[in-house]
């Protein structure tokens, strides 16, 4: 029988994101005529959200693609822990207001194992 164990950064990672951001939000200003966040940008607004919400480092967090700014487009960006777990995070545009993007998100409950 094979037993996954998660290190304790990665736990705790996965029970602060999966408690703690349940309906935070997030905005940014956006330069563009068309609404649009680039996945950089989200990126590092996800990592200095989930830091100041769990009292830890910055997450290493990347996004695949930029964030369009029309009510309901999502995507999902992934959160890698120092010991290589990893961690879904759900992204959802609640609001444009001009170039103003409002979006939430949500962690996974639990963590991905490091691969190998």
């Amino acid at each position: 029988m094979t037993v996954t164990r998660l290190s304790a950064a990665s736990t705790s990672w996965a029970l602060a994101a999966g408690v703690l951001l349940v309906g935070c939000s997030g905005s940014v200003q956006v330069g563009t005529s068309t609404p649009r966040m680039s996945s950089d940008k989200l990126a590092i607004l996800l990592a200095e959200k989930l830091a100041a919400t769990t009292g830890q480092p910055k997450p290493d967090i990347a996004c695949p693609e930029d964030l369009a700014g029309k009510v309901g487009t999502t995507t999902r960006c992934r959160l890698t822990a120092a010991d290589g777990s990893s961690l879904g995070v759900d992204v959802k545009v609640m609001a444009v207001d001009g170039k103003q993007i409002n979006f939430d998100f949500q962690a996974d409950e639990t963590a991905s194992p490091a691969p190998g």
